[in-house]
């Protein structure tokens, strides 16, 4: 397959994840020559994608594509794009809410928003899901201001604020209808929202849940369980069959230690997350909230309100969220979800994609009990 030569495009840090973000109009309309192309920038299928964009790592090997939007309720859509680090894959069957931190910033900078005096709100449609979110941030004098004192775990330093408002969604909060299943043996809560998580205890496992997430990893036995869980999660929870695919993610819980709600472990299918994706911890937040969830005992939200700590291996992430409990046939609904995350431009230029001649031959990688565990959100 071929496509441009060169192509503009902005590096942008999102959140706890890096990216590349393109205005669709400058990337091939056909989904496989597009594909084909970032597989190129990125530098995959490569262990180090040395020889592309891509940081060796899923969490830094994300794309988001933008552009002016249709929908009357929204200013500019975003398409999320995991590109496999391993594989010469790229797939659109996840959301990513750390690349979403960039994508109002970015809209501006690509003047598709006109920014507003002091801060600008955009309205993004998310495509991945259909779902809405609306991004406010700093613009004095018309340009986005990407100064600040703003800190989010994972990241050094301090950044201007990103804040993030998530409507309620049309999808269930509970996928299977149900609280609480067994799967493999294992109680577990499955929650959507905004990204599908499998809550699981982390005791149910036989780890404590604040081993490292090398420890994790390298953990083959709770890799085969994890993949097992995922399996027949994903069918119980609508998404089918889930065995080459990065949702849903799962979320080992174990007591906080920091005077958060939890401490979380994430997989992402079976990469341990460094921290945890906004959606998924909006996700976790939710699920904790509801009476007789597996959290119960485990989580501690009694001085939480509405605004939940979720603790992670590199600190926490602050989720504002309310759920409201079922009520006869009603199922539990969440009111509304929020976060602050930050964002900064890296880049902005042409990046130059490999030949697409010199396509190489993925190097052999140790399976971890499954796929090899396409990012986060």
């Amino acid at each position: 397959m071929t496509g441009p030569e060169e192509v503009r495009c902005m590096l942008m840090r999102g959140g706890t994840s890096k990216g590349a973000y393109f205005l669709a109009e400058d990337l091939p309309a056909d989904p496989a020559v597009r594909d084909d192309l970032l597989l190129r920038v990125m530098g995959s299928p490569d262990p180090r994608q040395i020889d592309g964009l891509g940081g060796a790592h899923p969490l830094t090997s994300k794309v988001g594509v933008v552009s002016v939007s249709d929908d009357p309720e929204a200013d500019v859509d975003y398409l999320f794009l995991q590109v496999a680090v391993d594989r010469p894959e790229v797939t659109d069957r996840q959301n990513c809410g750390n690349i979403l931190a960039g994508i109002g910033p970015f809209a501006v900078e690509r003047g598709l928003v006109a920014p507003a005096d002091d801060e600008t709100s955009v309205r993004i449609r998310m495509l991945n899901t259909g779902e809405l979110a609306i991004a406010s941030f700093p613009t004095p004098g018309g340009r986005v201001d990407y100064t600040g004192t703003a800190e989010i775990s994972g990241v050094p330093g301090t950044a201007a604020p990103v804040v993030i408002e998530f409507p309620q969604g049309a999808s269930p909060l509970l996928p299977t209808g149900r609280i609480r299943d067994v799967i493999a043996g294992t109680e577990v809560t499955c929650v959507d929202n905004g990204m599908p998580v499998v809550l699981i205890p982390a005791a149910a496992l036989g780890v404590t849940g604040y081993e490292s997430p090398k420890d994790l990893e390298e953990n083959l036995a709770l890799a085969d369980r994890l993949r097992e869980i995922r399996l027949e999660a994903g069918k119980l929870m609508g998404l089918g069959d889930v065995e080459n695919t990065t949702v849903p993610k799962l979320s080992l819980l174990a007591p906080p230690r920091d005077g958060g709600a939890v401490m979380t472990r994430t997989f992402i299918p079976v990469r341990c997350h460094t921290s945890i994706g906004v959606l998924g911890a909006a996700s976790v937040a939710a699920g904790l909230l509801l009476a007789g969830g597996v959290g119960e005992g485990i989580a501690d939200v009694t001085e939480q309100s509405d605004r939940i700590r979720i603790e992670h291996p590199s600190g926490f992430l602050d989720i504002e969220t309310s759920v409201a409990p079922a009520s006869g046939e009603t199922a539990p609904v969440v009111r509304g979800t929020a976060v602050v995350r930050t964002a900064r431009k890296i880049f902005d230029g042409t990046v130059f994609p490999r030949s697409a001649e010199a396509t190489p031959t993925p190097a052999p990688v140790r399976p971890l009990g499954g796929n090899d565990g396409s990012a986060a959100r």
